[in-house]
């Protein structure tokens, strides 16, 4: 192995007093060093290192290979910092990292809190979005902000969840000598003069017994629609039928409100969608739904008719799919396109509500194989001065491998 040019080294608060001998040696050594106004002030490299350039880049960093480089980030590069995002240009023998505590370790150790249950999310470039499916009961969080204001604005979007009266413990100037402890409930926050870097250890609490569901089926009302939507038991079928597994690429096509893609990611992690509507109307609930989740940096939108975009969906980034869902519009070129374009053990699931999709279904099942079932669902209801089953339409459902 060759010797690494780069060296990446996590930073904290109290600057230069707590690098090791190794971080030192590198820092003395480095013809260049890289990082954020912070990072470089608190090496006291502020004059001579080289901030990141705006909008982020690493090309300066790789434009240096082979030279003594140095790259300053926050604690722990490779948890929630900018180690990944250089090393991922690299090979293994190009660079070597020397990490910092990260925050989340720091502040877990002070909360005498166990990490390992404890939720660790980077909020400091995410929405709070993200949150929405972590909502529960005494759920403990520690989280990085982007700036001063973010608490507050933290606090306002958990009361307007329900969770307003969380504690939200903030932690500003971590680990240096201006490090500040300061509480609040979420409803009525009331800190102010808020330093960054601050994170947040936040201890959910609601008046109820609320919280995020965390099993498949949602309530309808839970999405944006216009009554285009799988329904609640059959969505929850359909995701059993479709398997999801983690870092899975589902392709929703027909996608209507995109609860079934809202669903799958949300039953594995890492999984990605791609949603294809004809209807532009649609397809701006399927965005709402994507945000109200914090699913959006998971899920591509795409407007159009699926069978016009196989091939653009194929050379696309996410190339070709595990699961493929049509929860309408099913039709023998559309098949036939799936059949032949698609990826042998690619997992095919169609809903039918019609007599005309229910017998393309039947024919296929006849050809291909796979498992043909039919969903009759009944919900009791009013009927007169008593009450009576008042049925669904009811949905053939097709599973099958291709």
């Amino acid at each position: 192995m060759s010797e690494p040019w780069l060296t990446i080294i996590g930073i904290g608060e109290d600057g230069l007093n707590e690098l090791s001998s190794a971080s030192r040696s590198a820092l003395d050594a480095a013809d260049f060093v890289f990082g954020g106004p912070r990072h470089l002030e608190l090496a006291n490299f502020q004059d001579r290192g080289q901030p990141w350039p705006v909008p982020f880049s690493v090309q300066p960093v790789l434009e240096h290979r082979g030279k003594n480089t140095v790259i300053l980030v926050s604690g722990d590069p490779f948890w929630y910092g900018g180690g990944a995002s250089i090393a991922r240009h690299l090979k293994p023998d190009e660079w070597v990292t020397h990490p910092a505590p990260s925050c989340f370790s720091q502040i877990a150790a002070r909360k005498g809190w166990r990490i390992e249950e404890t939720l660790c999310l980077g909020l400091h470039a995410a929405p709070f979005e993200q949150l929405t499916r972590h909502l529960g009961q005494k759920r403990q969080v520690i989280c990085t902000l982007r700036d001063g204001e973010a608490p507050k604005d933290l606090a306002k979007w958990l009361t307007e969840h329900g969770f307003g009266q969380s504690t939200l413990d903030v932690i500003e100037r971590l680990g240096g000598p201006l490090e500040r402890h300061r509480s609040s409930p979420a409803q009525g926050f009331d800190l102010t003069d808020i330093q960054a870097p601050v994170a947040i250890a936040l201890t959910m609490q609601t008046e109820t017994q609320g919280g995020f569901q965390q099993a498949p089926g949602r309530d309808e009302d839970q999405f944006a629609h216009d009554g285009q939507i799988t329904k609640s038991p059959v969505r929850a079928m359909t995701i059993a039928a479709l398997q999801p597994r983690y870092g899975d690429v589902l392709w929703d096509l027909g996608a209507g409100s995109g609860s079934v893609s809202i669903e799958f990611l949300l039953a594995a992690e890492k999984s990605r969608a791609v949603c294809v509507e004809a209807r532009a109307d649609r397809a701006a609930n399927i965005t709402a739904n994507a945000k109200r989740f914090g699913l959006s940096h998971r899920m591509n939108i795409v407007t159009g008719k699926a069978i016009e975009q196989i091939d653009t969906l194929l050379a696309g980034k996410f190339g070709h799919p595990d699961a493929v869902f049509i929860g309408g519009g099913a039709r023998h070129d559309l098949l036939e396109a799936l059949f032949a374009k698609l990826a042998p053990g690619t997992r095919l699931v169609i809903n039918a509500v019609t007599l005309e999709t229910e017998s393309l279904l039947i024919e296929w099942q006849a050809r291909k194989g796979g498992e043909l079932l039919k969903l009759e669902l009944s919900q009791a209801a009013p009927l007169g001065t008593m009450r009576g089953w008042d049925r669904a339409r009811p949905v053939i459902q097709w599973s099958v491998s291709l």
